[in-house]
């Protein structure tokens, strides 16, 4: 079967996956969905929290996942166009608005930083992204400010928005991802776009990938863009 392609199943069948040579991940989507509670306004599962999905927990062998009634409006053959795929293999660019905190470095760290490529490291998952292979970034000297740690990354307890980068003691950036925690004591020097998020999630170890700055006018704009394909995607593929 082709990826991005809606087909049909009989009772028996056995759906099996390779090695994925580009990304990381694959999604299977089921007419009528996996009907499971809802918590918190998702079916997903956090893990880390043992909350949502099926039991709080990763799926293991033998499971039986319960499916919703299909609508009967999916077609089998329905194929993704290609105007909607992603491009997952090579060097991959990710926007990112610079933080409140982007300040804090020296003026040759806020230049490397997005002029130099990045390499993924082993510790990628839905938590966060670690990236390697850069200089280390340097902080501009000050005293640090009552409660915070006395690292030069370190900052008064903040809250951390989802794709917001933190580099603890100016090493190897980490992007923040869905399951992340939700605030800590580390300055955040750039957000990545929310519409660029999904392509962090499919990013191998060792893939190269470069930072590049865009304005929050330009982010609001990729985040409409974002939303109207999902919209398409949802009227090509109805559940």
């Amino acid at each position: 079967m082709h990826h991005d392609t809606a087909f049909a199943v009989k009772a028996g069948q056995v759906l099996r996956f390779d090695f994925p040579k580009d990304g990381a991940r694959t999604y299977l989507a089921v007419a009528g969905g996996i009907d499971v509670p809802l918590v918190l306004g998702s079916r997903s599962t956090y893990t880390l929290g043992a909350l949502g999905g099926f039991q709080g927990r990763r799926l293991a062998v033998d499971d039986l996942l319960p499916i919703g009634v299909p609508s009967g409006k999916g077609r089998a053959g329905a194929s993704l166009p290609m105007a909607l795929r992603q491009s997952l293999g090579g060097e991959v660019y990710l926007r990112v608005v610079p933080g409140l905190y982007y300040e804090r470095l020296t003026e040759f760290a806020a230049t490397s930083f997005f002029s130099e490529s990045w390499t993924v490291g082993s510790e990628a998952d839905r938590i966060g992204y670690r990236f390697k292979g850069g200089r280390a970034l340097t902080f501009q000297p000050r005293e640090q400010p009552f409660g915070a740690g006395s690292d030069p990354s370190n900052i008064v307890d903040s809250c951390y928005p989802i794709g917001s980068i933190q580099v603890p003691a100016g090493l190897e950036p980490i992007v923040l991802h869905r399951d992340a925690v939700s605030g800590g004591g580390y300055a955040m020097i750039g957000t990545v776009i929310s519409a660029d998020l999904d392509l962090i999630g499919q990013m191998q170890p060792n893939q190269k990938a470069r930072f590049v700055a865009v304005t929050l006018e330009d982010a609001l704009a990729a985040r409409k863009s974002y939303k109207k394909k999902l919209a398409c995607l949802s009227k090509l593929f109805p559940s």
